[in-house]
């Protein structure tokens, strides 16, 4: 399974995309912002492709995707969350946006598991927006 992360607003405050699994719309996304350098707990984790494994979230108490391999980064997951402040270098989802905030976030998250939960192997690749001059 295929998922692919398309950032499309990038604020001060947040980074907004779209996810999509294998080529169909699945939910909008919330990060930090995308910056040059690393902040630990406050930059969006670089753009590449990346093994995604379904784990148990000790903090959450349940099963998350967790994005491995990511170079100087750990601890990514997917998991709930409206804010930035909800993020801590983590993607979260949600079925709507608004500015700095994604909307019912808890319906986007059990929507993508039910999808991951029957996947072999999933791989997720992340975009950054194209800058336009």
């Amino acid at each position: 399974m295929t998922l692919d992360l398309r950032r499309r607003w990038i604020t001060d405050l947040s980074t907004i995309g779209t996810l999509w699994i294998n080529g169909e719309h699945c939910c909008f996304t919330l990060e930090d912002p995308v910056r040059p350098h690393k902040i630990p707990g406050g930059t969006a984790i670089p753009a590449g492709t990346y093994p995604v494994r379904l784990a148990l979230s000790p903090k959450r108490k349940i099963i998350v995707p967790w994005i491995d391999d990511v170079p100087k980064y750990s601890n990514i997951q997917i998991h709930v969350g409206n804010y930035p402040k909800d993020t801590d270098g983590c993607i979260l989802v949600g079925t709507d946006y608004a500015e700095n905030m994604i909307l019912h976030s808890k319906v986007a998250f059990e929507r993508l598991m039910a999808k991951l939960k029957v996947a072999n192997q999933i791989t997720i690749t992340i975009h950054n927006p194209v800058q336009t001059v």
